[in-house]
């Protein structure tokens, strides 16, 4: 005769729950204190682009009399900036003159960036030291040196001459980015790739750069941004009309005693779309470059 043991029931008690009613309470309240603080800034910011805008389509006559949003709008602005200023020929030089520059600028920062982040040769950190300095100096007070080597080797009135300031003046900026990023990637990688025997080159463009990505699109955006809207080299260094850029030609546009606001805002309008493109598509890597370290 078999004998039924019965388990003693197990008494559970429930957990108690930490309480954050007040931390619910708190976060509304936050996200309010954060939003006010925001709109406000958000408006100051977007109020310059708003304006240049509404003054582009709106008549000559109405931009300081009239309302704030104009009754009627008009497109002539616009055809009267494309034709009168010979707008197509300066924006492509721009175009090239940017495109080129941040090609230049990307090729020099990467590698160099990885050779100080990655590499050991002679007088490492005096090199980088020597190229940190050349930040100090303002622009402005190179002017007049820069301009008398360039007449001295032939290369005033030249394109070519202006993207040689271009990217010796900005590939030291570049590099100091991308060496801060270089350094954040872990050295096993570099140590493994040169174990299986590949080459520098090859573990800089198969391992290493791929990796970078977000760096270079800081980089890229960067350097964009400064050589598109850049006036005072330019307008230094060219003499011929035809060889200068968009924003010197756009300059030309404010008279000494009357401007022709709608036909300005329309042009520096137009000057704006390449820029808003090229940030509306690398902005996902430009966050993730900035939270990586690219600007540490």
């Amino acid at each position: 005769m078999t004998a039924t043991l019965s388990r003693p029931a197990v008494r559970t008690t429930p957990t108690t729950q930490p309480r954050r009613t007040g931390s619910r309470r708190r976060l509304p309240f936050a996200k309010a204190f954060v939003t006010f603080l925001l709109l406000p800034l958000c408006v100051l910011m977007v109020f310059p682009f708003v304006w240049l805008l509404l003054t582009s389509l709106r008549p000559q006559n109405t931009v300081f009399s009239g309302p704030f949003f104009p009754h009627s709008l008009t497109g002539a602005a616009y055809a009267n900036a494309w034709t009168s200023i010979g707008f197509p020929l300066h924006f492509w030089n721009s175009l090239w003159i940017t495109t080129v520059t941040v090609l230049g600028v990307t090729i020099f920062a990467t590698l160099s960036g990885y050779a100080f982040a990655k590499l050991d040769f002679p007088f490492k950190n005096v090199l980088y030291v020597l190229l940190l300095t050349t930040l100090m100096m303002p622009s402005t007070a190179l002017i007049i040196p820069l301009y008398l080597e360039l007449k001295s080797i032939g290369l005033l009135n030249n394109q070519g001459g202006l993207l040689i300031l271009y990217i010796s003046g900005s590939a030291p900026f570049s590099m100091f980015l991308m060496r801060a990023f270089f350094s954040t990637l872990p050295d096993e990688l570099v140590e493994a790739a040169r174990v299986d025997g590949s080459s520098e080159l090859a573990i800089f463009a198969r391992v290493i750069l791929p990796l970078a990505r977000p760096g270079v699109a800081t980089v890229v955006i960067f350097q964009f941004l400064q050589t598109w809207n850049e006036f005072l080299m330019a307008n230094t260094i060219l003499q011929d009309t035809d060889k200068l850029p968009l924003q010197p030609v756009l300059f030309t546009l404010t008279g000494q005693y009357s401007t022709d606001w709608p036909t300005l805002t329309a042009g520096l309008t137009l000057s704006i779309i390449p820029v808003v493109v090229v940030y509306v598509r690398m902005q996902n890597q430009f966050v993730a470059g900035m939270t990586l370290g690219a600007v540490k």
